[in-house]
């Protein structure tokens, strides 16, 4: 539960905040352990908004979590203790509000003699995912917590930073296929029918190209609207079940995976985040099966989530998981198995996953460079044939009235 407080600090200034904690009495206890004197202490009600998002918990976006990581790792190697080092990171986050409750929670519960592992685990302010507790339990066990920080902020700059590139790269693209198709639309929809009109008082066969036109031009016009609701009900019909139905979203996973081109793009990608992850894991210490389950959570396509779940059983049982992967009914691609072969053959399967990583991101990056530039001169084309089509169909009949 989450209170809020009103009370005087041991300097005598004035304070307001949100403390976290089971019960009334124990929020009064932290308050005091605080040397707070507290004036007013009640727990927070949620908004109305809060009540229609059945989780309330923030998620640290990856880019200000690496950021987190990189810092609690500085101060850590510079020989501060943790305990320290949050309190330090607590004074930069005054005007993030739940991420200063974060801190301020794990910084208790460090106060009240839990390790780091744990006082993340019990916090119930934000989200985090469960490779990055599992790797901070595991490093802090074996007291490389600053180096295994350090790898996890890497990760995830490396990860914001691969899809804000694709963001970026798909954003002229996607704006000149919206762009063209609202022009195409207005054209057939408002342009065409005024037009017509002009057709209806001439009496001659009109040619097959404009007959084309005036019927899109009417089915537009009469069902513009329609087609706009259809459109909307079908994104907000395949976001929900996406969401809710689990065969279905699978079902689309595994259609994606099956396209040309983006379907190797897709499940590259993926082996790369498992495989830079996996390595991650196995570097920090945690077993071997644990660490492909963790892997595979942060995995969205779920056909390669189910794929190596399923593996990892196999792995309990005492088989490899090269193995396991080969004899699986889901293929992948083989580089990938055989890699994964040669590092269990020679133990040095934590180096081979990060080098599979890096091949894999770097495939990638040249195929979307490669897709991008075939891609723009396609979309140009595409969106001058339709427009001068359009165009030319309209002046046929004009240019037919001038020859006879």
């Amino acid at each position: 539960m989450i209170f809020k407080y009103k009370g005087i600090d041991k300097t005598g200034k004035n304070v307001k905040d949100k403390i976290e904690a089971t019960s009334l009495e124990e929020a009064k206890s932290k308050l005091k352990a605080n040397s707070i004197i507290t004036q007013s202490l009640a727990e927070e009600e949620p908004s109305i908004f809060a009540n229609i998002n059945f989780n309330r918990k923030y998620k640290i976006p990856p880019k200000e979590l690496s950021s987190l990581s990189r810092e609690l790792s500085m101060y850590i190697r510079s020989g501060i203790t943790i305990v320290s080092a949050i309190k330090i990171v607590q004074t930069h986050y005054e005007s993030n509000k739940k991420m200063k409750l974060f801190l301020t929670t794990v910084s208790t519960h460090l106060d009240e003699g839990k390790n780091f592992f744990t006082a993340l685990e019990s916090q119930e302010i934000v989200e985090l995912p469960e490779f990055f507790i599992q790797s901070i339990r595991v490093s802090e066990n074996g007291g490389i917590l600053d180096e295994v920080l350090l790898e996890l902020s890497r990760f995830l700059k490396e990860q914001e930073d691969i899809n804000k590139e694709i963001k970026g790269a798909f954003a002229y693209p996607s704006f000149m296929v919206v762009i063209s198709l609202l022009m195409i639309s207005f054209m057939l929809a408002f342009v065409v029918p005024q037009i017509t009109g002009i057709f209806e008082s001439m009496d001659q066969e009109l040619p097959t190209p404009t007959k084309f036109v005036i019927a899109m031009g009417d089915f537009f016009n009469d069902y513009f609207v329609t087609m706009l609701v259809v459109m909307f009900m079908f994104v907000f019909i395949f976001i929900f079940m996406m969401k809710k139905n689990y065969s279905f979203a699978y079902g689309v996973d595994k259609f994606l995976l099956k396209l040309p081109l983006f379907g190797e793009i897709i499940q590259k990608s993926e082996l790369a985040r498992f495989s830079y992850i996996a390595s991650l894991l196995v570097r920090s210490g945690v077993p071997f099966v644990q660490t492909i389950n963790l892997s595979a959570n942060i995995l969205n396509n779920r056909v390669l989530k189910e794929l190596f779940v399923t593996a990892s059983k196999q792995v309990v049982e005492g088989k490899l998981l090269s193995s396991a992967l080969h004899t699986s009914k889901i293929k992948i691609d083989n580089a990938f198995i055989q890699s994964i072969a040669l590092g269990e053959e020679t133990s040095q399967l934590q180096n081979v996953l990060t080098n599979t990583s890096e091949l894999y991101f770097e495939e990638n990056r040249d195929k979307i460079g490669m897709l991008l530039t075939l891609l723009e001169p396609t979309l140009m084309l595409f969106v001058g044939s339709s427009i001068g089509f359009i165009v030319a169909a309209m002046l046929l009949p004009i240019f037919s009235m001038s020859v006879s």
